[in-house]
C-alpha cells in the first residue's frame, strides 16, 4: 500500500481520495490510509466508538458482511478549513442488514497531520 503525504495534501485533494477508493469499493484501504489512531466514529445518536482499532474492527465486520455493493456514490460535499461533510447515496447488500438503499451524512473532522480524527454519519434507519 503506497504511503500517501496526507499532511501536504489539501484537504479537498484528500477527501477527493477518500471518496473515489469508497466508491472503488477500497473500503479497508481506505481507513488505513485516512484514518487517526485516536479515531472517534459515531453513527447517529449512538454510543462512539473511540480508537482505530475498535473502529477498524466495525469497518471489517461491514465489509466481510457484505454480499454485493451495488452503488457509493457521493452526491454533495461541503468543505471547509478541517472539516467535511459528505452526503452519499449507497445502496448494498449485507447478510446482516439485508438491502439497503440510503442517503448518508457524513461529517469528518481532520487533524494537522491530514487524518480524520473524529467520523459521525447521520441517516434514516
Amino acid at each position: 500500500m503506497r504511503k500517501l503525504d496526507l499532511k501536504n495534501m489539501s484537504l479537498n485533494d484528500r477527501v477527493k481520495y477518500l471518496n473515489t477508493m469508497i466508491e472503488d469499493r477500497l473500503i479497508l484501504q481506505a481507513f488505513e490510509k485516512f484514518y487517526a489512531e485516536g479515531i472517534i466514529i459515531q453513527n447517529n445518536d449512538n454510543e462512539p466508538i473511540k480508537g482505530k482499532d475498535r473502529c477498524r474492527k466495525l469497518q471489517e465486520d461491514f465489509v466481510t458482511g457484505l454480499i454485493d455493493y451495488q452503488n457509493a456514490k457521493v452526491v454533495n460535499s461541503l468543505i471547509s478549513e478541517k472539516i467535511s461533510v459528505i452526503e452519499w447515496e449507497l445502496e448494498f447488500t449485507h447478510e446482516k442488514y439485508g438491502h439497503q438503499s440510503m442517503s448518508i451524512l457524513t461529517v469528518q473532522c481532520w487533524n494537522n497531520e491530514g487524518e480524520i480524527f473524529n467520523e459521525k454519519y447521520y441517516y434514516s434507519k
